[in-house]
């Protein structure tokens, strides 16, 4: 008994210790922001979405009809359009269309109005991959299962864990927050995208462009690596925390790679998704297969939520 009790103290002291290692590292100037306390409490919510989505949601779906959530996805895509292009016109007016080089930009340690401006942006573009989680609870009430594979969840958990510690470390981030700028400004088409698909039948014949979403996505990929990869030819740039450069150069790259593999498959070999003939309608709309993939999310039948994040394609679209 007495063993059990120290253990326990010990485990208790332990992650104080690490409590106050990580305080010690937090940005004073972010440290009020809700969910920059600490990792555990962002870590316990990403590991509760994890849960839920592979685990708990799917059970209490098994024996339940799937629901029909038209009206809320729309509100969710027309949302999420207003708060991607707010956060884009904040990255613009607190840097990147005013006083960055788009060259060797460091963090910017003081505590400037316009800094502080820079600081607030990354946390809301933080927070919005938070709200982006309902991507995936939609696809458990609709009981859309196989559309939640490992690389779905992975990439839905694994970007606001990252952002947590890049916003903790580098609130203002120079060079390394230009991708969260480009990646929310292919949010705001993405999810217009989604809305009108979303809206009905009657708006199918503005979905023409399904095809470009693609490629506005590599040239996110483009512009995102080049833009970084500038730092590995400068004589001198004294980036800060060099390993955040590093990770979106492998980010960047890895998924130009996988989306140039689907655009071949797709466009130029012509190996897209049969249409499924029996397959009944969904929310109005017809049964029609749109190969498309807007921020590693496939899109089909045009209700704008048959999607998943970090596709592998290998010969074959698969899903994620």
């Amino acid at each position: 008994m007495e063993q059990g009790v120290t253990m326990l103290q010990e485990a208790e002291s332990n992650l104080l210790k690490f409590q106050m290692f990580v305080d010690s590292w937090i940005d004073v100037r972010i440290r009020d922001y809700p969910l920059m306390q600490g990792p555990v409490m962002m870590s316990s919510i990403l590991i509760s979405y994890v849960i839920f989505c592979k685990g708990v949601g799917p059970r209490l779906m098994a024996n339940r009809k799937p629901f029909r959530l038209n009206t809320a996805m729309i509100v969710y895509n027309l949302s999420m359009v207003l708060l991607n292009a707010y956060v884009v016109y904040e990255f613009l007016v607190s840097g990147w269309g005013t006083t960055y080089t788009w060259r060797c930009d460091l963090v910017d340690t003081s505590s400037s109005p316009m800094t502080l401006r820079m600081i607030r942006v990354c946390w809301l573009f933080y927070i919005s991959k938070y709200v982006e989680l309902l991507d995936t609870v939609f696809f458990v009430l609709r009981k859309k299962q196989s559309q939640i594979t490992f690389l779905h969840v992975f990439h839905h958990s694994f970007m606001p864990w990252t952002w947590w510690w890049g916003v903790t470390l580098t609130p203002a981030g120079g060079m390394t927050t230009l991708h969260a700028l480009v990646n929310a400004a292919v949010h705001v088409i993405m999810y217009f995208y989604y809305l009108l698909a979303a809206a009905g039948p009657r708006f199918k014949k503005y979905l023409w462009w399904k095809k470009y979403m693609t490629a506005i996505q590599l040239l996110q990929f483009v512009l995102v690596s080049v833009h970084i990869s500038q730092y590995y030819f400068m004589e001198t740039c004294d980036y800060q925390v060099p390993m955040w450069i590093h990770l979106i150069w492998m980010y960047g790259t890895f998924f130009f790679t996988l989306f140039s593999n689907f655009w071949i498959q797709a466009y130029i070999k012509g190996k897209r998704l049969p249409a499924r003939e029996d397959k009944p309608k969904q929310n109005g709309l017809t049964s029609e297969a749109i190969s498309v993939v807007a921020n590693g999310k496939h899109l089909e039948n045009g209700n704008g939520h048959h999607h998943t994040n970090g596709k592998i394609f290998l010969g074959k679209v698969k899903e994620i």
